[in-house]
């Protein structure tokens, strides 16, 4: 049977607006529309509007040579043409930003949305933003690397009275040169029944770890090992991702058992489940990262967790996220078609007017483009070598924190310095003498862990390392705070996927710092993505949209929420008749 306006040959068709080049080889249908009370619309704008009513399913039917819109009506995929209906070509159901993502991860954590709010350091992923997140049904994490235990506890009571049941957990960092901060971050944890943790930066498991996910282990009624501690660990290699994909190490738990932090029952149990259920692929991030491409690392991730399931016969196989990069519909949309459970945001959440940086700072990310980053070295892990992803424009201090690296590796000792270099960083990094930041240093860690002192009366090198890392420390806390008098200091945790975020908002009411408010930006980005994969899936029928029909223009907050509610009250409206020819 002949087709309106189309030849039998099997191809593509391109949307030009709203024309199909008929250079190119056109699509066979997919069945037929018959229309009801309403006609198919053609046009750029009937399109544009079809494709992001996303809480409405899309028909795509061929108008005499013109890509139409279609409503209600009888839809038959498979059947014969009828003399009194349209050749489809284009079919895609409702897709709302609730549904990207897995339905068993926001249902584990209690979110609506497969987004998580990322553990910025020193409190960056500040309360405010942790309220605001969680408040809209995203899981967020309090940024308390690099806080000291009365902070950390100070907002895990804010957030325990302020948000309930809302989802939402604390960071806890490695910290290889810490143990006893890491173990005692762990125990306040458990003292206030801190049910979920972003672990991050770990290099191997620790005993602080181990015992936060095996403490209060039991069996429910069926049989099935219950762990009231949940982890979300941000991995960038297999060799650490294997560790949290498996059971905790009988030797740890061993040695918690022996120093009565774990009971027989609870490393018994352990043995049956993987130390985290969720694992972040954390490619190109800001902040600590091995600047993994997230298309090789996520299903590199997928494949090791689908493999170790299997060996370990998890009835239950955790579920793996993404991070890194991610920061406009097209990224977001993107990680999900990968595989991704979940995504984790950094960068733009902190350019955004609930984080702990300063007004300073969110000026600067707004500014930044995506090769405006580099690699300088960790505070944390200085002495190691680890490097962490900074913003590079408006600042020095990724030169000067690399120059105090070099020097550490160069000379044994302060006093070893040679005079010129002494000279230059009092004048300009530390901005007083050696003597005085020492004096400080000795303050800092007599409060804070006293066997870093002991051990640099005893050992020069640690005692250089420890002044080295309070520019590094305080470089960051200048930027949150936003002191003047050290702008050129300023320490900036950043990706590449801030300058995206600046040129997908260029234009918008996002481009000012003061309107990015975090779940305006979240539920923008969602939208857009789910508008991407409605877009996707007509794409895999031979359809391709030109790049101005995809693009997702952020709205501002009142209308996104009433969209959103709008979405929310959506149900299946239009019956579908899925006929097949036989």
């Amino acid at each position: 049977m002949a087709r309106r306006g189309l030849s039998h040959a099997r191809g593509r068709a391109y949307v030009r607006g709203a024309k199909r080049e008929m250079s190119k080889l056109p699509l066979s249908p997919l069945g037929s529309w018959r229309p009801g009370r309403t006609a198919p619309v053609a046009g750029s704008a009937a399109l544009r509007d079809a494709l992001s009513r996303l809480e409405k399913d899309l028909r795509l039917v061929d108008l005499d040579g013109q890509l139409g819109a279609a409503s209600g009506g009888e839809l038959r995929l498979g059947a014969r043409r009828s003399a009194d209906s349209y050749p489809l070509l284009g079919f895609a159901p409702p897709l709302l930003p609730e549904q990207l993502g897995s339905s068993d991860f926001r249902a584990e954590h209690g979110a609506e949305l497969a987004v998580v709010g990322g553990a910025m350091a020193n409190g960056i992923a500040s309360e405010e933003l942790v309220e605001a997140l969680a408040g809209a049904g995203m899981l967020a994490f309090f940024g308390a690397a690099g806080c000291s235990l009365p902070r950390i506890e100070a907002a895990i009571r804010r957030l325990k009275g302020s948000l309930g049941t809302a989802p939402w957990g604390m960071n806890l960092i490695h910290s290889p040169g810490e143990p006893e901060m890491e173990a005692a971050t762990v125990e306040l944890y458990l003292k206030h029944g801190v049910s979920v943790v972003s672990a991050s930066a770990y290099i191997d498991l620790t005993p602080s770890v181990v015992r936060y996910r095996v403490t209060g282990l039991k069996r429910d009624a069926g049989g099935r090992v219950v762990a009231p501690n949940k982890i979300l660990a941000k991995v960038a290699r297999t060799e650490v991702a294997r560790r949290f994909l498996a059971p905790p190490p009988k030797a740890i738990l061993d040695g918690l058992l022996a120093d009565g932090l774990i009971s027989a029952s609870e490393a018994e149990l352990a043995s049956e489940i993987p130390m985290a259920e969720d694992i972040t692929a954390e490619a190109d991030s800001g902040g600590h990262t091995d600047n993994r491409p997230l298309v090789v690392l996520l299903p590199e991730l997928l494949a090791l967790r689908d493999k170790v399931s299997a060996d370990q016969g998890y009835s239950q196989p955790p579920r793996v996220g993404a991070a890194g990069g991610i920061s406009t519909p097209a990224s977001t949309a993107a990680a999900f078609a990968m595989g991704a459970a979940y995504v984790v945001l950094g960068s733009v959440l902190q350019a955004c007017i609930e984080s702990g940086s300063s007004d300073t700072v969110r000026q600067m990310l707004a500014q930044a483009a995506a090769a405006d980053v580099t690699m300088a070295p960790a505070a944390d892990m200085f002495e190691l070598g680890v490097e962490l992803q900074v913003l590079s424009k408006g600042t020095l201090f990724p030169v000067r924190a690399r120059k105090l690296y070099q020097l550490y590796r160069e000379y044994p000792s302060l006093e070893a310095l040679p005079e010129s270099a002494r000279a230059e960083l009092e004048k300009k990094v530390f901005q007083r003498p050696l003597e005085v930041v020492w004096a400080d240093c000795e303050s800092y860690w007599s409060d804070r862990d006293l066997s870093q002192i002991e051990r640099a009366a005893s050992d020069p090198k640690h005692k250089m390392a420890l002044v080295f890392r309070s520019y590094l420390g305080q470089s960051s806390r200048w930027a949150n705070d936003g002191v003047p008098e050290r702008r050129m200091d300023y320490q900036v945790w950043s990706g590449p996927s801030m300058g995206a975020f600046n040129d997908w908002a260029r234009g918008s009411f996002l481009e000012v710092p003061e309107h990015r408010s975090a779940v305006v930006v979240v539920h923008n980005l969602m939208a857009g993505a789910a508008l991407r994969a409605r877009a996707g899936a007509l794409q895999v029928q031979g359809l391709d949209f030109e790049p101005q029909m995809l693009r997702w223009e952020p709205l501002e907050a009142e209308p996104l929420a009433a969209l959103y509610k709008r979405w929310e009250q959506s149900g299946a409206e239009e019956a579908v008749a899925f006929d097949a020819e036989v």
